[in-house]
């Protein structure tokens, strides 16, 4: 059920930053501390519980990096094998999380029907943060949208996933290929997946679709890596950020970028 009490780590959000966001924060109703004043960089005044160093068991809160990502794949393996648990998915567990929540992953995908992240983790309520965009582009809400986990609960884990056969890539890659423009706000997602075209552009692909989505989601994952916000916590083991592919024929996970160790 994952009611176990534990340490919070929370994030300083300093000067403007903090009074703007306040209500925010409040209202999305993530676990505070009394309205303490905290650091993006370091948790100020919060004791930190120490991270282990193997998967939690069962009813746990993964509390690092490696954790997080180990929860994550353990319920993907239960997915391909159809040996699913549904955790976190009864009456309990929304009574549990109604007043705050401490989610330990942070998803960013596609909104595919075929790839819902909660269910090829094998999740349930309270355990991720989920954003889904066509071809899992981001732009500044959707970042912001990312950010949110880690900067505010110290949410350890971001995972960008792709996927196989992605329509809004191979949308993409034929509107930018041909040079004819995507109807309405559709070429704003081509747009965003040029940088990830221009790559596979400059090379001979079995199939390019799917070596573009490759590409896209080791390149945003890289630069959520990298950004002014996140890149600290990166650099202090507190966040990683995986680049990952989901296959819809075996509905499994492959890890391309970034993935923690114990």
């Amino acid at each position: 059920m994952g009611n176990a009490v534990r340490p919070q780590r929370r994030a300083i959000l300093t000067g403007g930053l903090a009074a703007a966001t306040a209500a925010f924060l409040t209202g999305c109703s993530s676990k505070t501390d009394g309205g303490a004043a905290t650091d993006s960089a370091s948790p100020a005044g919060a004791v930190k519980k120490t991270p282990s160093t193997s998967p939690p068991a069962a009813g746990e809160r993964p509390d690092s990096p490696w954790t997080a990502f180990a929860r994550l794949m353990e319920g993907n393996e239960r997915w391909v094998d159809g040996k699913l648990q549904h955790p976190d998915r009864d009456p309990r567990r929304r009574e549990f999380v109604a007043e705050e929540q401490d989610p330990f992953g942070v998803i960013l995908s596609c909104i595919d029907s075929r790839v819902p992240p909660e269910l090829l983790f094998d999740t349930g309520l309270g355990d991720l943060f989920v954003m889904r965009t066509g071809g899992q582009v981001v732009g500044d809400v959707v970042t912001g949208s990312v950010e949110y986990g880690p900067m505010t609960s110290g949410t350890p884990l971001i995972v960008v996933l792709g996927h196989q056969r992605c329509g809004a890539v191979k949308a993409a890659h034929k509107a930018l290929k041909d040079g004819k423009p995507l109807p309405g706000n559709l070429q704003s997602i081509a747009e965003a997946l040029r940088p990830a075209y221009e790559v596979i552009a400059k090379e001979k692909h079995a199939d390019p679709v799917d070596a573009m989505t490759r590409v896209h989601v080791k390149q945003t994952s890289a630069d959520l890596r990298s950004n002014k916000d996140l890149g600290p916590l990166v650099k202090k083991g507190d966040l990683a950020v995986v680049s990952a592919y989901y296959s819809l024929d075996t509905g499994r996970v492959e890890v391309l970028t970034g993935a923690p160790t114990a």
